[in-house]
């Protein structure tokens, strides 16, 4: 399945995103084929069409929290129906809720 592309919109909320949480130690870059927030390496989130997949923990309270905004689901990047279960996409639409799980993610690194 194809990635889906993002709106410029969805871009210029990703680096309003990335801007929020580059004082933690996060980084930009390419991976998965997407624009992604790096922390030592690893991948703690993703641009995806027009929402960010964050990597949370299935069992942590940030992925329930994530999971229960509007239009959020698991990630499943391949779309079919084989999600990353510690990941959540949550819809860039409200930007205003990306910011905690952004933040949760960053948390939950062990680096």
């Amino acid at each position: 399945m194809e990635k889906p592309e993002p709106s410029p919109a969805a871009v210029a909320a990703f680096e309003a995103l990335a801007a929020d949480v580059v004082h933690a130690g996060a980084t930009v870059r390419k991976m998965f084929g997407a624009v992604s927030l790096m922390v030592g390496g690893k991948a703690i989130g993703c641009l995806y069409g027009d929402a960010v997949a964050f990597k949370l923990g299935r069992e942590s309270p940030a992925h329930a929290e994530a999971l229960a905004l509007p239009g959020a689901v698991l990630f499943d990047p391949s779309g079919m129906d084989r999600p990353f279960k510690d990941w959540v996409v949550v819809p860039l639409a409200s930007a205003g809720h990306c910011v905690a799980p952004a933040e949760a993610a960053l948390a939950s690194t062990d680096v």
